[in-house]
């Protein structure tokens, strides 16, 4: 069976990353045919179809008309997985309360291989709505551009924080993003004196977000709390007083709640 990798690094089956690589293709393109699908990942139309073939018999990958798509089933895996998520079952009543006394979207975010997940948000009475909010819990976020992911990386150790750059980068969102390094340690020190973070128009041109960690007792952090809106929403006191403090609020709650049912 075809590996890859050498002696410093991991053995990984060519096979496994294929498929893993097929699934990632069929998402971003919203379902494919064997020839678009071996056009995008360079591959042969006969490796595709294997491939294909393959996922569909393990019912990850279902055939509608002369394309394929991700299959249902994929959501029950997420679903379970999340469910497992001390963050999200200890979080979900917060984020709705929060989304219900603020009017705007809150998210619950974590950490996961450099990339921020979204494991939960709400939509507030009176936030704006837009398919980029509602494709956000689809999306692998970068870290240093949402008041969500500098909370969380404000909070984990300087050499993580230099690996996840090293890996992604800091690519520019706006004019508004940090992408220099010195510039977002700056922040983070900043962040992390201050207990919250912002997002100044530094993901989306007119959308503003606060974020607040939820960390560990000894010291680490699980991930994060935000509300995001529209600058003409959140300005002046609401924006640099008012709602950071109910982001706060509502996560050390989030954290004393996961904190008692650990030792239950």
């Amino acid at each position: 069976m075809p590996q890859t990798g050498d002696d410093d690094g991991p053995r990984t089956l060519q096979t496994v990353s294929t498929a893993s690589q097929v699934m990632r293709t069929l998402k971003e393109l919203d379902g494919a045919g064997v020839t678009e699908l071996a056009t995008e990942l360079d591959i042969s139309k006969s490796t595709a179809h294997i491939h294909l073939m393959t996922l569909v018999e393990n019912g990850l990958v279902v055939k509608r008309d002369s394309k394929y798509e991700l299959a249902l089933r994929l959501f029950a895996f997420g679903e379970y997985v999340r469910s497992r998520n001390p963050l999200y079952r200890h979080g979900k009543p917060q984020v709705d309360e929060l989304a219900d006394k603020t009017g705007q979207y809150v998210h619950i975010v974590t950490e996961e291989s450099g990339r921020a997940i979204n494991l939960y948000q709400v939509k507030g009475d009176t936030s704006v709505s837009g398919e980029y909010q509602t494709s956000k819990p689809q999306q692998r976020d970068r870290l240093h551009y949402t008041a969500s992911g500098k909370a969380i990386l404000a909070f984990l150790p300087k050499q993580r924080v230099n690996e996840i750059i090293d890996r992604h980068g800091l690519p520019e969102r706006t004019s508004n993003t940090v992408t220099d390094p010195d510039a977002l340690f700056e922040e983070l020190t900043t962040i992390h004196e201050r207990g919250y973070a912002y997002n100044d128009e530094e993901e989306i041109e007119g959308f503003r977000a606060i974020g607040a960690p939820i960390r560990t007792p000894d010291g680490g952090v699980l991930g994060s709390l935000s509300v995001s809106g529209p600058t003409s929403v959140l300005q002046e006191e609401r924006f640099e007083e008012t709602l950071p403090e109910k982001v706060v609020n509502s996560a050390n709650v989030i954290e004393v709640n996961i904190n008692m049912s650990s030792r239950s």
